[in-house]
């Protein structure tokens, strides 16, 4: 084997090809290229698999984590507690609320964000959590839960990277006041393109992110107030209408390759494999190691054909962007450590035994090595 490709759409997508050729043209030919029954039909079907009652597409998942968040009434002088290691998505989209994005590390021996710090962290002026499942990996909702009654706080999940996973049976984003979910290509669902969606539970809160992400209006000229435009392209409905039936499938055989990995790292002292939180259904968005030194592993498996990636090489508030927050370097040392020393192995649908297999051998055979 000469090469193992970190993500492997042209294979993921082979057997899908000639349909998702026919709904694009499909749309090309209809020449509804914005909203249409292509969106609401696949909004349709989402909900439907995800067991609610309304699925809002929008242009991708950091707009649709701002509309949730401004349609629940967040705001300039806010507090909106949410995990420093992550996408800077999910703290520009509290940010772009005039809200106050509060970081919180995360769990010792795990990568979502810890329930004990963040209520630490909450003040008067705490209106919102934002656990992410981060890695398909579902955060502690129960405990965020009982967090956001103790303390009357919003809950909004970000779903970017699990979209099917599943907490005590429910699938996430599901269990807070809203959820919000990413179609960006390398997602467990993804489109061809950007694009995401929203969902809350409270109707009124639904309708108001549908007006919200279409420029705050409820007929092409009557606007009741000032939005944004984030809608889902019907091009992206329809394709992403083609994969949606796949995606449990899909994530089934990310569990499987996760295990392959489980098993073939286990006797590796220096390296530690992903923990999975009881009472929990991962969907592996990336498999995501431990290792001592990172770079040179690295750099080793490069050397062998396998690609690989850091996911994420900087907590939030170490960056320049967040100079000005409270708590910046050190702050944080569980989250410090692990962008220190991860590494995200080859992981989708496609992967096959063999590759995790190569992949699991050249890893023993670095540190047989070193």
């Amino acid at each position: 084997m000469t090469n193992v490709p970190f993500v492997d759409f042209k294979r993921q997508y082979a057997t899908l090809r000639e349909t998702l050729h026919q709904a694009a043209c499909r749309v090309i030919d209809s020449t509804h290229y914005i909203g249409g029954e292509e969106v609401q039909a696949f909004e349709r079907e989402m909900a439907a698999c995800l067991g609610a009652q309304e699925v809002c597409g929008v242009a991708c998942a950091t707009s649709g984590l701002f509309a949730a968040l401004k349609c629940l009434g967040i705001g300039p002088g806010d507090e909106v507690i949410t995990t420093v290691h992550t996408a800077i998505a999910t703290a520009e989209a509290i940010s772009l609320t005039g809200a106050t994005a509060v970081f919180c590390d995360i769990q010792k021996g795990y990568f979502n964000i810890d329930p004990a710090e963040a209520e630490k962290k909450i003040t008067a002026k705490t209106r919102a959590l934002v656990p992410v499942h981060l890695y398909g990996q579902p955060a502690d909702m129960d405990s965020f839960l009982q967090l956001a009654r103790k303390h009357n706080l919003l809950v909004v999940e970000d779903c970017a990277q699990a979209q099917g996973a599943k907490y005590r049976g429910n699938y996430v984003g599901t269990m807070g006041d809203a959820g919000v979910f990413s179609f960006f290509p390398s997602k467990n669902l993804g489109g061809f393109g950007d694009g995401g969606a929203v969902i809350a539970k409270d109707p009124a809160v639904m309708k108001k992110i549908r007006m919200f992400s279409n420029h705050g209006r409820t007929s092409k000229y009557l606007h009741e107030f000032e939005g944004i435009n984030s809608r889902l392209d019907a091009l992206q409905a329809a394709l992403l209408r083609v994969c949606l039936p796949y995606l449990d499938s899909w994530n089934a055989h990310r569990r499987l390759a996760a295990s392959w990995y489980d098993a073939g790292l286990q006797g590796i002292n220096s390296l530690e494999y992903p923990r999975v939180l009881p009472g929990t259904e991962p969907v592996y968005h990336v498999y995501v190691i431990r290792v001592p030194d990172r770079e040179d592993l690295q750099a080793y498996l490069k050397k062998q054909g396998i690609e690989t990636g850091v996911h994420y090489p900087y907590a939030l508030s170490t960056l320049p962007a967040y100079a000005h927050v409270k708590d910046r370097n050190g702050s944080f040392p569980e989250a410090e450590a692990a962008c220190a020393h991860i590494l995200s192995l080859p992981m989708s649908p496609a992967i096959s035994r063999e590759e995790v297999d190569f992949v699991c051998s050249a890893i023993k055979a670095y540190f047989k090595a070193s």
